[in-house]
């Protein structure tokens, strides 16, 4: 039976962890009082709505922090779960480094160390009002750390280790030293990935791979800033302030705007600026989950279009022209991995032979409602 909306269809969060989640992920950085001036303003009973739409077209997949509002953030969503009876439907995902005392701020209740872990853990299953979480995040720091979470781990407090905004070889490391040492390795890796900020690209997407983890990256929608000219004109008559309080955009953010406004007239069936971006980013490459936030339920049911959305090659590639990436040394010289393009990429070995390569799995086509 198909679901109510393709946010019901799920998919395995990583060859590495046999999770089933929905596409998308719900962001609850805005969900909370204590950031509006950077989030803006939702009310509690606001964010329970949106909770509610989100769940009710089939999401099962939500990312808070510990330091996202001072714990608020984790705060009500342990309330609606608890008040809801959905607790373990939802594969929730948090965040120990910030501070776990909230306001209080004392320095050993934030960071990497064993201390700051236990703390963390204990605390957003206090706040989040649950024995376990399915997924947690950390940052860098190895052989402590990686001890601490799979302690955690046989505990049952935590299902799978997960990690945040770290350079790939220090993932390669933790991960290479938990599986020496029989110890649980990350599943799944959360960064800033979009069109106008394709770092990732360089060595973290192509270590994921490597290491058989998946990817929620934040960001993917330029954080608000993509807009068609229709919306940015809206938004002048009305005063209301792009992400970050800025009242302007600038050069780069409306070059991609009006691409992205270009390539959604072509793809119809709904299509947004929004939207494009992020089947973008869901084409790319196997295993991502997109962490999308906000504060309007008009907006969440805009973001499921992009589930139906098949973007052409043509299309991919008149997008990533706006602002060309440089994969950078050694890439840019000897090309990319063949085994992913699936066709030889290093000069050297062109000017040798043609040599027939096996393409690696690719992303999930978008699914009709």
């Amino acid at each position: 039976m198909a679901p109510k909306t393709p946010l019901g269809y799920r998919r395995i969060l990583s060859p590495t962890a046999g999770i089933r989640v929905s596409p998308l992920c719900l962001g609850g950085m805005s969900l909370g009082t204590k950031w509006a001036d950077r989030t803006g303003e939702i009310t509690k009973d606001e964010a329970f709505a949106l909770l509610d739409a989100f769940y009710e077209a089939g999401g099962n997949f939500i990312d808070v922090a510990n330091l996202y509002h001072d714990g608020e953030s984790e705060e009500w969503v342990g309330e609606w779960m608890k008040l809801r009876g959905n607790r373990d439907k939802i594969v929730l995902a948090t965040k120990y480094t910030g501070f776990n005392d909230g306001a209080e701020k004392d320095i050993n209740s934030m960071g990497n160390h064993m201390k700051s872990m236990h703390l963390g853990v204990r605390e957003s299953l206090k706040r989040l009002q649950t024995d376990y979480i399915d997924i947690f995040y950390y940052t860098t720091s190895v052989e402590e750390v990686m001890r601490g979470l799979h302690r955690h781990v046989l505990n049952g407090n935590i299902l799978y280790p997960a990690i945040s905004d770290t350079p790939a070889w220090i993932v390669a490391e933790a991960n290479c030293f938990a599986r020496a040492n029989s110890l649980s390795p990350f599943v799944l890796y959360q960064g800033l990935w979009n069109l106008n900020v394709r770092d990732l690209e360089r060595e973290v997407i192509p270590m994921l791979r490597k290491e058989g983890m998946g990817l929620a990256p934040w960001g993917v929608i330029g954080q608000g800033k993509w807009q068609s000219k229709a919306q940015i004109e809206e938004r002048k008559k009305s005063g209301e302030k792009f992400r970050g309080s800025a009242t302007e955009l600038d050069e780069k953010d409306i070059k991609m705007g009006e691409a992205l406004e270009e390539i959604a007239s072509e793809v119809g069936n709904g299509a947004t600026v929004t939207t494009v971006a992020i089947a973008w980013a869901l084409l790319k490459t196997p295993y991502v989950f997109p962490i999308l936030g906000g504060r309007k339920i008009n907006h969440l049911e805009d973001n499921i279009k992009a589930l139906t959305h098949d973007l052409t090659p043509a299309q991919i590639e008149k997008l990533e022209k706006i602002y060309p990436f440089d994969p950078g040394f050694p890439m840019n010289r000897f090309g990319g991995d063949s085994n992913i393009t699936g066709k030889t990429e290093n000069w050297l070995i062109k000017a040798a032979a043609e040599v027939q390569w096996v393409k690696a799995e690719t992303a999930i086509r978008p699914t009709s409602e």
